[in-house]
């Protein structure tokens, strides 16, 4: 009897010997699978797979043509670091231009400014209207005494005006940086520029040439109208009298000092109550502690910016136990000046590392 099992035609190969070109399900074929059927677990040419990269993204072992990633800048296109790298330093005259806009866009600063303006110029002519007004009651000698005394001088910008410049000023210099510390916004201009001398430095400046301005308004303006009263009784002088000049120039610089020596006791203090009464001290009630009673009181009362005015604006000053130049007193002009706006700029830096 013959064995079907083992008998097979030349033609039709039996169910348990495969052909050569179809693998069977239990043994993978040794070969490349078919164009036209492509294996699940190898991916074609065109097909990239899921898991395996692609032609744009070589792997560790195949070079490629490189795909750039989300987060990494490329050489044409910056990233994130590499803008604030190359992000330009803020300039100096950027710092100033800020300084001015801050200063000009609140209306309390203007308001302040009209005010004390408007007080100091009618405290001077008032006095001018009652010389105006009393001039009947003097006899000739004290007419004649008047102009040769050097009173139209005195009269044109007095004490009175001057003391109430000096602390209004002063209390506008100390609000130009504790308005900032108390509102918080100084974090903001210290964020954006950490360069915190500079920025010192352009408020220093901004707030010297405006007071500069305001000095030179409200000298100038009490000059020309307390003249014009006098003129009325033939009493006022032109501004090329002998020491005009040096009283307005006088008058109008101690506004700007003034300024400096607030906005320096604001930064280191930082408390509004403490910087008026301490400033008010230094302006004030030094001047008139210390007097010309021994050399100690005198030296401390000549370096004051009240006494350096007197100093500066008197005709025909009374002789003193120990007298000073007035090159001295514009010399304490020019170092209150300097002093305030070195420690306004130094302390900032050193005081909030």
């Amino acid at each position: 009897m013959t064995n079907t099992n083992a008998r097979a035609t030349a033609g039709t190969p039996a169910n348990d010997a495969p052909t050569a070109g179809t693998p069977i399900a239990d043994a993978p074929a040794t070969g490349t699978p078919t164009a036209g059927t492509p294996d699940a677990g190898t991916p074609t040419t065109g097909t990239p797979d899921a898991g395996t990269p692609g032609a744009g993204t070589p792997t560790a072992d195949t070079p490629g043509t490189v795909t750039p990633d989300a987060g990494t800048p490329t050489a044409g296109t910056p990233g994130v670091g590499a803008l604030t790298a190359f992000e330009p330093r803020a300039r100096f005259r950027d710092l100033l231009a800020s300084e001015w806009i801050k200063l000009r866009s609140l209306r309390s600063t203007w308001v302040a400014y009209g005010a004390t303006a408007s007080a100091v110029i009618a405290l001077n002519a008032g006095t001018a209207y009652d010389t105006y007004s009393n001039w009947t009651q003097q006899d000739s000698e004290g007419r004649a005494a008047f102009i040769r005394d050097g009173i139209p001088l005195a009269t044109a910008f007095n004490a009175n005006a001057l003391m109430i410049m000096m602390l209004a000023l002063g209390a506008i210099g100390a609000l130009m940086i504790i308005g900032e510390y108390g509102t918080g916004t100084i974090r903001t201009t210290f964020a954006a520029v950490p360069a915190r001398r500079s920025v010192m430095a352009a408020k220093a400046l901004v707030l010297t040439a405006v007071t500069t301005v305001f000095g030179a308004f409200a000298a100038g303006a009490s000059f020309a109208l307390t003249q014009l009263i006098l003129e009325g009784r033939d009493a006022g002088v032109p501004l090329s009298h002998p020491g005009a000049l040096r009283v307005v120039l006088a008058s109008a610089l101690l506004a700007p000092v003034s300024a400096l020596v607030g906005m320096a006791l604001g930064t280191v203090l930082r408390n509004t109550a403490a910087t008026m009464v301490t400033a008010g001290v230094l302006l004030l009630v030094l001047p008139v502690a210390f007097g010309d009673d021994g050399h100690w009181q005198a030296v401390v009362g000549h370096a004051t910016l009240y006494q350096a005015w007197i100093r500066i604006v008197e005709v025909g000053f009374a002789p003193s136990p120990f007298p000073w130049t007035a090159s001295g007193a514009w010399t304490v002009y020019a170092v209150w000046a300097l002093a305030a706006a070195v420690l306004a700029i130094i302390s900032v830096h050193r005081r909030d590392q």
